[in-house]
């Protein structure tokens, strides 16, 4: 195949103009040849014979005049067996063979691919030949870590193919053939989908355990989409109570600098009931995505025993990378959760920090020369957060298995502004609203989510009562807290001081926790919900004090007892025994009348 070739006419940053003779489609792959070495770009845009390429490295060299050669691919992933437990950078390179080919410095132009060639994987054939098959469905099956990793007819299939051929079990590398199809199996012509690269019809097809994908055309291999409903446990009390995540469905955490957002996206991943974590780290400083990659190997598995990363991928594109691999990194998260999604699995997705992606977008606009937006943004910011967001979702499979992907993006707004551009319309789409507080996080009340501008359409896994009664005690506790600024504490009744002293309480036993502890870093969704309905027992009890002096002496008990009472694991005898003692410190100040 002949290679298309253009001319660049112009060159401004990492934006590249080129001139072009044959056809050229949008987010086509071209690279831009200086001597031996070939840059990678994108087309964003075509108009006429002139394409404009956001160019994914220093740019530094090229000159008007210069080659690029089209690929005429799109913008793709490999998906294959042996994804789990690396470290991509936004274009699926693997960045520790990157560092052994290159050294502490990456040159420019260096791409490896993201699957390695040479390694044998166990292939065990689910189907026979003769068998009807569809795009997405499981031809065979290998192990991969602690899951069994299918082998999915590709997923650019359209219609229904018959298997000709099915390999043996034996030990295959990701491109030796392992099964054979041909069009039919129903009245009606199979073909590959347009975006496939091998055209739209063919006699046969020869199908590898390695198939591509364009990164920003979702997978829709499946029967049907579901509404997300089941919540998604996190073992976080405010998360799981207050402020839940269905499976499937998705949340953003806003909040300053400093506020604990990747360490609670952190805590996430540790403890989230999911079975694949992926981690796209875009546009962060370096060093907390350096902080990530040495933690995360050293982590172990709550579920497994074994190190975190085995089912984890991370997608590490920093700050001090170029900037329109920003975008890319994001895609290529949520293309890679999509391929899990396809095997029945739930994947959590972790964008951190989607501020940094939406100023990508926001430099590249400006160098196109858009209308912008507000803040500079481009105007057509709200559309490309949705799209990214609406790619989360639970589906059943063909096979009648369920598969989700829950989507959750930092954002971070200068100055934790909320009003700003994109915090705005993230929230629009989102499903949960977790935003962190300045004040609280000063305070070292940790998670410093806000637990009264926060919110969520997901059902908690606590009866609604229990929680109304819960919010209203902290709206009631946060009115009295902002009165007695003003007046001080004698300005304040004694039973306005008590409802102070009961919202601060749980604030303090049941909202913060303490992520270092073993027992009460990871709370179970059971041991919530008994907790909780004990202290929903106790916030509504009514109570008699002598003086504000004595009530806040009681609390300050009873609080520090609670707190031992969540260190304390729930089958330990002790636990029975300091729950005895809060209610019988709570029957002395009970107010019978």
């Amino acid at each position: 195949m002949t290679t298309k070739r253009g001319t660049i006419s112009g060159i401004n940053g990492n934006l590249m103009t080129v001139e072009f003779e044959d056809a050229v489609i949008q987010n086509e792959v071209a690279y831009a040849v200086l001597g031996d070495t070939r840059l990678k770009a994108e087309v964003i845009r075509v108009r006429g014979r002139r394409a404009d390429l956001q160019v994914f490295e220093d740019t530094t060299g090229l000159q008007v005049g210069g080659t690029v050669e089209f690929t005429g691919q799109l913008l793709s992933v490999e998906l294959a067996p042996g994804l789990l437990g690396q470290i991509f950078d936004g274009l699926q390179n693997p960045l520790p063979k990157l560092a052994e080919q290159c050294g502490f410095f990456l040159k420019r132009g260096t791409y490896l691919p993201a699957i390695p060639r040479d390694r044998a994987w166990a292939y065990t054939p689910a189907v026979k030949p003769g068998a009807i098959v569809r795009a997405g469905d499981t031809l065979g099956t290998v192990p991969e870590g602690i899951f069994t990793h299918r082998i999915m007819a590709p997923f650019t299939l359209a219609g229904s193919w018959t298997l000709e051929y099915a390999a043996p079990a034996g030990n295959y590398t990701v491109e030796q053939e392992i099964a054979r199809l041909r069009p039919g199996g129903y009245a009606g012509q199979a073909r590959l989908r347009s975006n496939s690269p091998r055209g739209r019809e063919q006699e046969t097809l020869s199908v590898s355990m390695l198939q591509t994908w364009p990164v920003k055309i979702p997978i829709r291999c499946y029967a049907e989409r579901l509404k997300p409903g089941e919540p998604l446990i996190t073992k976080i009390r405010i998360l799981d109570t207050f402020f839940p995540v269905a499976r499937g469905g998705t949340y953003c955490i806003p909040g300053p600098f400093g506020a604990g957002k990747t360490v609670l996206q952190q805590l996430t991943s540790r403890h989230a009931d999911v079975d694949i974590v992926i981690i796209a780290a875009c546009g962060e400083r370096a060093g907390e995505v350096v902080e990530t990659l040495r933690e995360f190997p050293h982590l172990t598995d709550p579920r497994t025993g074994r190190t975190l990363m085995e089912r984890t991928i991370i997608v590490c594109n920093t700050s001090s990378m170029p900037v329109a691999a920003r975008e890319a990194s994001v895609y290529t998260g949520v293309t890679l959760a999509e391929y899990y999604r396809q095997m029945g699995l739930n994947v959590l997705l972790l964008a951190d920090s989607t501020s940094r992606w939406a100023q990508a977008l926001r430099e590249m606009s400006g160098r196109l020369e858009e209308i912008p937006g507000e803040e500079a943004f481009p105007a057509y910011l709200e559309s490309v957060i949705a799209s990214f967001y609406e790619r989360g979702g639970i589906v059943r499979l063909n096979d009648k298995t369920f598969g989700s992907v829950t989507i959750g993006g930092t954002v971070s707004p200068a100055g934790g502004n909320f009003e700003e551009p994109v915090t705005q319309a993230t929230l629009k789409v989102v499903g949960a609203f977790h935003g962190l507080s300045r004040d609280r996080a000063n305070a070292r009340r940790f998670p410093s989510i806000h637990p009264l501008e926060s919110w969520s359409k997901y059902r908690s896994i606590v009866p609604r009562t229990e929680l109304d009664l819960a919010r209203r005690v902290l709206r009631a506790g946060n009115e009295v807290d902002q009165m007695m600024k003003v007046l001080g504490e004698e300005g304040t009744s004694l039973a306005d001081f008590v409802i102070y002293l009961k919202a601060e309480y749980l604030d303090a036993v049941y909202l913060q926790q303490d992520a270092y502890h073993p027992v009460d870093g990871a709370t179970s969704a059971e041991r919530q919900k008994y907790v909780f309905h004990y202290l929903v027992g106790i916030l509504g009890t009514p109570m008699k004090f002598a003086d504000k002096a004595v009530a806040r002496k009681f609390f300050q008990t009873l609080t520090q007892i609670t707190k031992d009472w969540n260190e304390t694991p729930q089958e330990a005898p002790a636990f029975s025994e300091i729950e005895a003692r809060l209610k019988q410190m709570v029957a002395e100040v009970t107010d019978d009348a």
